[in-house]
């Protein structure tokens, strides 16, 4: 008898400890996920400890929810097509272009950008010209429009490729992170293009460049 109650507790205690172990998803409408366990969804937010303090709690809000994937397998979702709030997609479409902002914060690298708009502060800088930085800000304007290539490798599903919703999400984040970069590149290349003009070239360069400060 007292084995058997043993075994019982035992089961018990097993099952009790393997729960709470468990963690929910919750994927935010950023496309980023956290994974830990949701401790309350009251007053207009989903509330977890925070992973990096568990003495201390962080709170989603509805708003920044798409839905939370509980460890049973329950999902509740808090995106709702509604054009008056600006959600034009519909729930699965959501899905996908959340998919699209995570591939693209994950596999796009913006290199092309740096590099390309630092070439061009630089140049534009080295001549001393006053209205340099014009150069470097127009390369960001335009590396903001151009097209988005989206390389295989940073797909995390080949299939996602296949909708719309996807793309537009991969290229929103691509284009962003282009403009950062551009931003990063010109300033440093301006940097340098000033510090050549005045440290070396400025009395080198045929006067037809220079310009008076």
């Amino acid at each position: 008898m007292f084995k058997n109650k043993l075994l019982v507790f035992c089961l018990l205690s097993l099952f009790t400890k393997t729960y709470a172990q468990q963690k929910d998803t919750i994927l935010l409408m950023n496309g980023n996920m956290v994974v830990e366990k949701v401790i309350d969804t009251l007053i207009g937010a989903v509330t977890i400890f925070d992973p990096q303090k568990p003495t201390e709690k962080l709170h989603y809000e509805y708003d920044e929810i798409y839905c939370v994937k509980y460890a049973s397998g329950f999902k509740d979702y808090y995106y709702t097509q509604d054009t008056l709030k600006g959600n034009y997609f519909t729930r699965e479409e959501m899905e996908y272009y959340m998919y699209g902002e995570r591939d693209a914060r994950k596999g796009f690298k913006a290199r092309g950008a740096l590099i390309g708009s630092g070439l061009v502060g630089a140049a534009s800088g080295g001549l001393g010209l006053f209205f340099a930085p014009i150069f470097p800000f127009g390369y960001m304007g335009l590396s903001g429009i151009t097209k988005v290539k989206i390389k295989h490798s940073t797909i995390s599903n080949p299939n996602y490729i296949d909708h719309d919703a996807y793309i537009l999400g991969y290229e929103r984040v691509s284009r962003s992170k282009r403009r950062i970069q551009s931003l990063i590149g010109g300033t440093i290349g301006l940097a340098v293009g000033y510090g050549l003009y005045f440290g070396v070239l400025k009395n080198n360069l045929p006067s037809t460049l220079k310009l008076r400060f």
